[in-house]
């Protein structure tokens, strides 16, 4: 999808696939981001500090994983969606020299409140396993709106 164009809510049906996307995960990854959303927590930034506290390394915080599941589902959506509800769960750490593979699929579609709703599914692994499961429900714009 190129950067002006937008799905349409008549254009996404349930099972629809959306594309990859994968994240290298870098310490400077990790830390930025970390430093980005004000989370000064040391397990974020500190490798020697997070090791201290049973820690195998640092390793990225929820709000940077809230963030990139955020952008996978609007990457793929366009920027005339908007996110309306956003429900994540963590499980295996995003620790540095990894990568976090992004994949999803659209679990539903329906009129809300007059508007077009699509849920996505999504999910977020790496090769310790799901780092983020979940879903997103989005309002996509109708054609000719």
């Amino acid at each position: 999808m190129s950067g002006r164009d937008s799905l349409r809510f008549e254009d996404v049906s349930v099972g629809q696939e959306l594309p990859r996307l994968e994240v290298p995960l870098t310490p400077t990854l990790i830390v930025s981001t970390a430093i980005a959303s004000r989370d000064y927590q040391d397990v974020h930034h500190d490798r020697d500090l997070a090791q201290q506290r049973g820690s195998k390394d640092i390793f990225m915080n929820i709000l940077s994983t809230n963030g990139f599941v955020g952008r996978f589902v609007t990457d793929w959506a366009g920027p005339a969606a908007s996110i309306r509800k956003v429900s994540i769960r963590l499980g295996a750490p995003n620790y540095p020299y990894d990568t976090m593979v992004m994949t999803g699929r659209v679990a539903d579609v329906r009129e809300e409140n007059g508007e077009g709703r699509v849920a996505v599914e999504v999910r977020g692994a790496n090769g310790l396993g799901d780092h983020v499961t979940g879903t997103v429900e989005l309002a996509l714009p109708r054609s000719g709106a």
